[in-house]
């Protein structure tokens, strides 16, 4: 890109993070997925780890309703962008700390939504932050 090229603007800002970190970053849609969908800080072999690591991945991905919860999302996201407003549609979705089941969905949310030609920015707030240590059945 060139200085006097214009960066293209997202479309979509999708942003994940985490309920124990603060407050939901402002959106359109929130979708927070702390209490229907498998835990990986549950597992004493996962809590340490991220989204980026693949055996938290499919930890998640292996949680019934996750697929099509992403599917419904971006359904959302799209019935957004058909209205007459302009600017970018914000997605934040949440799981308890911000390091597992929210930067897995919005990377996949992202993707998808990319692969449907949309232009997408996405950010992680909470994913680098220290492991928060919760009582045996935090959500």
């Amino acid at each position: 890109m060139t200085a006097s090229t214009p960066a293209t603007q997202p479309q979509v800002i999708v942003t994940s993070f985490g309920y124990l970190h603060g407050q939901p970053p402002a959106a359109h849609l929130t979708i927070d997925l702390r209490q229907h969908f498998r835990d990986p800080h549950v597992s004493p072999e996962l809590r340490y780890l991220t989204a980026h690591d693949e055996p938290v991945g499919a930890t998640v991905w292996g949680t019934s309703g996750i697929a099509g919860l992403v599917e419904a999302t971006a359904a959302a996201v799209i019935a957004f962008l058909s209205g007459p407003s302009a600017g970018p549609v914000l997605v934040a979705d949440g799981c308890a700390g911000g390091r597992h089941r929210a930067p897995v969905f919005a990377n996949r949310l992202a993707a998808q939504l990319r692969a449907s030609g949309l232009t997408v920015a996405l950010h992680h707030r909470d994913l680098d932050k220290p492991v928060v240590e919760r009582g045996r059945c935090g959500r």
